[in-house]
């Protein structure tokens, strides 16, 4: 009896064991991904004369490391104050963020979510060849596209106008993807049953479409936003006029002896994308979720 006592508290000790051990592997990682957010936090309330000690022996000489310190001899919020009060310039392109990634999500909605809607629910001749060769163009980056975007924007005189980023991102063909995905969850007997009794399809696609397949939806927007509130090479590309740039392009224009101020921008650049993400985790899993069913 003591014998197999001794061996179950063996048996659990090794289990905690390897339990602690599965913890601190994957807590390392983790500690990776956090690191330099912990160290914009830190940037962000050190002093000038603290970042510029840090940064010299890169941006100055470039013969040397650059030192850091986690907690700064003298914090201050004055970086912020400087940003939110004294920089006009920063308030302009911010607003230019949230008007371009809002019409590009608005867009995208009134043309990508019927096009999702149109590919899972009608079924005709070609439609999945169609659909096929749409999903193909979502596998060309920027990079590749760009000069044709360009060719046909020049022609349309929308050259450095925010419906030059704009137009090109609301007929992407991601948020269909995903859109697609969520309709095709939901059973076709439920679209049989609402045209036996009446139901038009408009009403078939705002009464049954939209909230059974609004995870798809929430998960395409979600992804959109964190893609279009990021982007740089769209508007670097399109837009000459820098009162029309976003805020992205903002952090690069600052010096390194401004430092202080690029990681006080990047934090508050970074609060409504983390805010975004917290609030759709659960409709992005479960888009994804969608977008990975066998049809």
């Amino acid at each position: 009896m003591k014998k197999q006592y001794s061996l179950h508290n063996i048996t659990k000790c090794g289990k905690e064991v390897k339990s602690g051990i599965t913890t601190l592997l994957l807590l390392m990682p983790t500690l990776l991904v956090c690191l330099p957010i912990l160290l914009l936090v830190t940037g962000s309330v050190m002093s000038d004369g603290e970042l510029q000690r840090h940064l010299a022996p890169v941006f100055a000489g470039g013969e040397a490391f650059v030192s850091w310190q986690l907690v700064p001899d003298y914090p201050t919020f004055g970086h912020y104050g400087k940003l939110l009060f004294v920089t006009p310039q920063f308030f302009v392109l911010f607003w230019n963020s949230v008007r371009l990634v809002g019409l590009i999500l608005l867009g995208q909605l009134i043309v990508g979510v019927p096009a999702a809607w149109a590919f899972a629910v009608y079924q005709a001749r070609g439609s999945r060849a169609l659909f096929a060769f749409y999903i193909v163009l979502m596998l060309l980056p920027f990079q590749v596209t760009m000069l044709s975007s360009y060719l046909v924007l020049h022609e349309l005189h929308m050259l450095d106008t925010p419906q030059s980023v704009i137009l090109p991102a609301v007929f992407s063909t991601f948020p269909v993807f995903l859109s697609y995905g969520g309709f095709r969850a939901i059973p076709a007997q439920l679209f049989e049953a609402a045209r036996i009794d009446g139901a038009s399809e408009w009403r078939i696609f705002c009464s049954i479409g939209l909230p059974l397949g609004r995870s798809g939806l929430l998960s395409a927007m979600v992804l959109g936003f964190l893609e279009y509130w990021n982007m740089m090479e769209q508007p670097m590309a399109f837009l000459e006029d820098k009162a029309l740039w976003p805020l992205s392009l903002y952090l690069p224009e600052i010096t390194w002896q401004q430092a202080g101020n690029a990681f006080a921008a990047s934090i508050i650049t970074l609060i409504p994308a983390v805010f975004v993400f917290v609030w759709g985790q659960d409709y992005l899993e479960q888009g994804i979720v969608f977008s990975g069913l066998k049809e």
